[in-house]
């Protein structure tokens, strides 16, 4: 089973998934090690490793380069940041195409206007696309798709925007129509009001996406009891998480005025080797370096 169809499938039986974050190759082994059932591509992290703001300043090609290198190396299916799709709806049709050919097996497009900007920046600027323009890059995904399991996960950043969950629920439902296989709703409410009440009310034919980084105490058994979510996406923890050992450990170096505290605490290098498969690589110099 390719990890689309089995992306769907066990969307399709009513699982929640759990789908953490990655901007490496690494990250993803960590990932999948940790037994996540998937990973988010996520145009968040690469931005931050690459020291820029999440504004549209990574690129496709950059952005492709990354999910590459983390689908050979990863088995888990990969869920593709895509942002607003990289510009209207023919930009849209080049994208699909290039990111089934690159290992995703879904993607999420935001009904923002190109350039973006990150949902939860303060005073940010959030201006949404016409709903019916949107509605159209959802049908030239769906249309562009070759394998009929890869996902096509609509955004809407209603709720960010300060539109209310009237346009919230409205705008979700028109992309439900024009083929949606999910709908990603997003909030950056300190609690989980917003996205609960847009739960409960939410009647469509297509189940949740939800990206829990404002509120994280939305645990998974009050997400399960709502009912209609199926994929969690932990869409900032790795980078976060990455850059919180290295603030530590560098800080800790430069104040010890060496590295005799802080090598305790971190993981040795011949676990950095077991990440990197070094054994089969010493095993390939042992049979085929003559």
């Amino acid at each position: 089973m390719s990890p689309a169809r089995n992306l769907r499938a066990r969307i399709a039986k009513a699982s929640l998934l759990h789908i953490m974050a990655a901007h490496s190759p690494l990250s993803a082994l960590l990932a999948e090690e940790a037994g996540f059932d998937g990973l988010w591509a996520s145009g968040f992290e690469l931005s931050a490793l690459f020291g820029l703001p999440d504004m549209s300043l990574v690129s496709m090609t950059q952005h492709l380069d990354m999910l590459r290198a983390i689908a050979g190396r990863s088995t888990l299916p990969i869920v593709a940041d895509i942002d607003t799709g990289y510009g209207n709806a023919i930009n849209v049709i080049h994208a699909i195409g290039e990111y089934e050919r690159a290992g995703a097996s879904a993607v999420v497009i935001e009904d923002k206007t190109f350039p973006k900007v990150s949902s939860l920046i303060a005073g940010g600027r959030q201006d949404l696309l016409r709903t019916e323009e949107f509605q159209g890059k959802i049908g030239a995904a769906v249309a562009t798709r070759r394998d009929p399991d890869f996902l096509i996960i609509a955004r809407t950043e209603a709720l960010i925007a300060g539109l209310g969950e009237a346009e919230a629920l409205r705008r979700a439902e028109a992309y439900a129509e024009a083929g949606a296989d999910m709908i990603l709703i997003h909030s950056k409410s300190k609690d989980s009001s917003e996205i609960e009440s847009f739960s409960r009310a939410w009647t469509g034919s297509v189940p949740l996406v939800i990206v829990p980084n404002a509120y994280p105490d939305l645990d998974g058994q009050r997400i399960r009891a709502l009912g209609n979510i199926r994929m969690v996406i932990y869409g900032n923890y790795g980078i976060r998480a990455a850059a919180t050992a290295m603030q530590e450990a560098f800080r800790r170096i430069r104040a010890d005025g060496g590295v005799q505290n802080v090598y305790k605490d971190i993981l040795p290098v011949e676990e950095i080797f077991r990440l990197q498969n070094m054994e089969v690589a010493k095993a390939a110099e042992a049979r085929f370096l003559c």
